[in-house]
């Protein structure tokens, strides 16, 4: 291979790989309790909050639309929510309270007890993401954080941390999106199970 741009290309994808084998040697248990927790909640008619900055914003709003729409199979909808959308709300919010409360109020306004607050932030530190957490388990939401290696106070806020253990921002999101992928294909499994109709072989 002699163009450099293909090669670059290349190690990209071999990175990525290397980062989700490494992933997957460390996260099945809680991956599995995170989609167990997921399941139950809208089980019992709950439903799931997602949080994030940037590329993070972008995973929660995927996640939210798998479980209102659909992911491998035709089912029921699902309640869940990104709070990164209502640009109305996050403007009014950040004016009036500032940034570091643009999810937080959200959480306080819509959050219940037993509800599921996805928090995501590769760094663990992202102020306004660490305040969601809090106010989550404040008002009794299950909080999950999804990091890098590092959880940072955003996992001493979380119930339950998926912490990637990468380093570097871009694994860790790829590696985010397909935990959220496993996540979304076994609560389809649990509530829709073999009786929904299958849409990928």
């Amino acid at each position: 291979m002699t163009d450099p741009a293909e090669a670059r290309g290349v190690a990209a994808i071999e990175a990525a790989a290397d980062a989700h084998r490494r992933a997957a040697a460390v996260l099945g248990p809680v991956v599995a309790r995170t989609a167990s927790q997921v399941a139950a909640v809208l089980a019992a008619g709950g439903k799931v909050l997602a949080c994030g900055n940037g590329g993070s914003a972008a995973e929660c709003q995927h996640f939210a639309a798998e479980l209102t729409g659909r992911f491998r199979r035709e089912r029921a909808a699902w309640p869940a929510m990104a709070l990164t959308v209502d640009t109305s709300a996050l403007t009014a919010v950040g004016n009036d309270y500032g940034f570091d409360r643009i999810f937080a109020r959200q959480v306080e306004a819509f959050g219940r007890p037993g509800d599921v607050l996805l928090a995501i932030s590769t760094s663990g530190r992202s102020p306004n993401v660490v305040a969601a957490a809090r106010a989550g388990r404040a008002r009794g939401l299950h909080v999950v954080a999804l990091t890098g290696a590092n959880p940072g106070p955003l996992g001493a806020e979380a119930d339950e941390v998926i912490a990637v253990p990468e380093s570097d921002t871009a694994r860790v999101q790829e590696v985010h999106l397909t935990v959220l992928h496993a996540v979304c294909d076994e609560v389809e499994r649990a509530l829709a199970g073999e009786s929904g109709q299958r849409l990928e072989p």
